[in-house]
């Protein structure tokens, strides 16, 4: 049988605070219970706020962390069982914000667009996978244990990324799908020849080997990690006045279109919408996400998977501490 997660309203799961005296603003990831993964409204609530900051004169600076041990081990893959393990009939409007009352028909299972029409929405900032990019402030990613999946993704497009030592940080999906929605700017935040590394093997980066790489600005002691956050997030937020933050922003903005950020973002999610139409090679030990891996449960797969890679290139801290 699957696990069925509890699913608080969005509103629980996403948390926003804003000080207007110094401008900084604060999203929280509020699910502990599940290593903070977002629901499908989550995820939509995360875009609407990171949308609401970029206006509001009140916010110049805004901190993105996880409450809990994690910042969090990517999206609840159990919700979306329908997306990856369609039957016929299965339709994904509530992805779109569009409701099931019979006036919009949804691509067929089976169909390119059927997946090919979520994964298109990795290019949309409006849904939650790359709102960060056209984000006009400062934005400041707080990292800690697992930092997966689309956790993954804010730490590749966050401004700025503080960490803590004992942080990992890659996707579970390079290991049963093969690819993730920012490989493009993971690419460049970490460099072609590590990032293949990462792909290749499906092994984790510790924050030492994120920071080696530049991917991540600063690492510290999990105790000093609050303090080295409003460091940078307080600094951020004295130094220019929000009209130069935004002219600041548009510049990177620019240079990252120039260096082909959303063209990746659309060639990867045309790359993920053909996943239906990869096969397992005959007799082979590949982990794909069939309904075989959802019925055991996704978490116990993935623990099964992990054991059979080194100690040190397992995703879990459990697992890393066996032999």
């Amino acid at each position: 049988m699957r696990a069925t997660l509890r699913r608080p309203p969005a509103e629980e799961l996403v948390l926003y605070s804003k000080d207007p005296k110094t401008k900084i603003a604060t999203i929280t990831l509020n699910r502990p219970d599940a290593l903070n993964a977002p629901t499908i409204a989550a995820r939509l609530r995360f875009a609407e706020l990171v949308h609401r900051a970029n206006i509001d004169d009140d916010v110049k600076v805004l901190v993105i962390k996880g409450e809990g041990k994690h910042l969090g081990s990517g999206a609840d893959l159990e919700e979306q069982d329908g997306m990856l393990n369609p039957q016929p009939g299965t339709s994904l409007l509530h992805e779109f914000k569009i409701p099931e009352d019979g006036s919009v028909k949804y691509p067929p299972a089976g169909s390119y667009r059927f997946l090919g029409s979520i994964t298109n929405l990795y290019a949309d900032d409006s849904f939650g996978c790359r709102s960060l990019q056209n984000f006009k402030k400062i934005s400041i990613l707080q990292c800690k244990g697992y930092n997966y999946g689309w956790h993954f993704y804010l730490a590749g497009d966050a401004d700025i990324v503080v960490s803590s030592d004992d942080a990992l940080f890659g996707h579970a999906a390079f290991r049963y799908v093969g690819w993730g929605p920012r490989m493009w700017t993971w690419c460049e935040m970490m460099g072609v020849r590590k990032f293949m590394e990462m792909v290749f093997t499906g092994r984790p980066f510790t924050a030492q080997q994120m920071y080696d790489s530049n991917f991540i600005n600063s690492v510290v002691p999990r105790e000093q990690l609050e303090e080295e956050t409003m460091k940078y997030a307080l600094s951020c937020s004295m130094t220019r006045p929000n009209d130069t933050v935004v002219a600041q922003k548009t510049f990177f903005e620019i240079y990252k279109q120039y260096r082909g950020e959303y063209m990746g973002s659309l060639l990867t999610g045309f790359l993920e919408g053909l996943k239906p139409i990869m096969t397992d090679d005959a007799g082979g030990m590949d982990q794909g996400l069939g309904d075989d891996v959802m019925e055991k449960g996704l978490a116990n797969s993935v623990k099964d998977n992990d054991l059979r890679f080194p100690p040190d290139w397992r995703l879990s801290f459990g697992g890393r501490a066996k032999p």
